[in-house]
């Protein structure tokens, strides 16, 4: 039973928001966590259901490419849209697949790139020049394809954040992928509530002008989803 608390906005009665956020290889928490959206939406259906994923699908975890091959699939959950946003993690991962540049694969693989090479079979010893051709073709251009925001009525959704003082349609793929402060900190009204994840903490974080759902899935904490609905919203933890 998911307990709801007021949200910072309000969504139309018929349409339900469903965001996960980081899930960084955690393939088992990933599955569950689609198992008990659609036991929800089982239980109580609704006109207009939209699953969005915040990005960093990839790295740290053990099943970066059995994540990939999910969502590529389709998850077996009964929504009209299914929503895949970018993250740092994927941008650094295809900057370091489509550059012979040591700078791009050093990054990647300081943030968790070996651990995501091994689940696609990729050994420790492979050269750069061939990790791309090692992938399959459906999963990369999965990764390409990836959004970087998407909007629903007063939510915006976004991997990171946005920078204060800039306005939304100006926001640059930087910021959007990987800002923390000032972010984290500022009172502002952005324009719409911002709907992120990227900055791990142990509860999610529900303020007036933005909702972080990085609950370190990875980190021995919890895959977390924010259900959007009406002038409410509530949490599912796998």
């Amino acid at each position: 039973m998911i307990e709801f608390v007021t949200a910072p906005a309000s969504l139309p009665a018929d349409q339900r928001v469903y965001a996960v956020g980081d899930v960084h290889g955690c393939f088992e928490r990933l599955v569950a966590m689609h198992e008990q959206i659609a036991a929800d939406l089982a239980e109580r259906p609704v006109g207009q259901a939209v699953l969005i994923h915040l990005g960093d699908f990839v790295d740290r975890g053990l099943e970066s490419a059995q994540v990939v091959e999910w969502l590529v699939a389709g998850p077996p959950v009964p929504v009209q849209q299914v929503v895949n946003l970018m993250g740092n993690h994927e941008h650094m991962m295809l900057a370091a697949l489509a550059q012979a540049d040591a700078e791009a694969a050093d990054l990647w693989m300081r943030n968790g790139g070996a651990d995501s090479l091994m689940s696609w079979g990729v050994p420790r010893t492979a050269a750069q020049a061939d990790w791309a051709a090692r992938i399959p073709v459906p999963h990369l251009m999965f990764l390409r394809d990836l959004a970087l925001r998407h909007r629903i009525g007063p939510y915006l959704f976004v991997h990171a954040g946005v920078r204060p003082g800039v306005p939304l349609m100006q926001q640059t793929r930087q910021d959007l992928l990987w800002i923390r402060e000032p972010f984290l900190s500022s009172k502002q009204d952005f324009g719409a509530v911002i709907v992120h994840g990227h900055s791990p903490r142990r509860d999610p974080f529900v303020g007036r002008n933005r909702i972080g759902i990085d609950t370190g899935a990875v980190i021995g904490g919890t895959l977390t989803c924010v259900v959007l609905e009406a002038d409410k919203l509530g949490f599912i933890h796998t």
